[in-house]
């Protein structure tokens, strides 16, 4: 079973694949904004740009209103939280990895300080370099 917060995150990080909609959300966050306005800067039909902020509504991301003969569109950014949220836990896995492997390399190189420093571990010699195969 698919809950209502799985599907609106799955419509929120959907709408935010597209660069067209990422950038109409850019605008967004200006100030509202018409269709047309939207649409200007991509140099599409109101019908494409009205195809785009539809998979923003359905995120949640925008909401459109009348005024009379204009669709008039704002920012509804509470949905982004959830994404932002979604990569955060990723984030915290990612950063508790990185702090693990940077434990371990610290220690590794405080073995091996310790070994060189009491005489019972001598650097490894550099392995010899071939000369690449004569081309002819």
């Amino acid at each position: 079973m698919v809950d209502d917060h799985s599907e609106r995150l799955d419509a929120v990080f959907h709408a935010l694949a597209d660069p067209t909609r990422r950038a109409m959300l850019r605008r967004l966050a200006e100030g509202e904004r018409s269709v047309g306005e939207l649409a200007e800067p991509f140099r599409m039909t109101l019908a494409a740009a009205s195809k785009h902020i539809k998979s923003l509504e359905r995120a949640g991301l925008i909401e459109r209103s009348v005024q009379g003969r204009s669709h008039v569109c704002r920012l509804q950014a509470a949905p982004l939280h959830g994404g932002y949220e979604w990569l955060r836990h990723y984030e915290r896995f990612w950063n508790q990895r990185l702090d693990l492997l940077e434990a371990l390399l610290r220690e590794d190189d405080r073995q091996r300080g310790a070994g060189t420093a009491l005489g019972s571990a001598a650097a490894p010699a550099p392995a010899p370099r071939r000369k690449p195969p004569a081309r002819g």
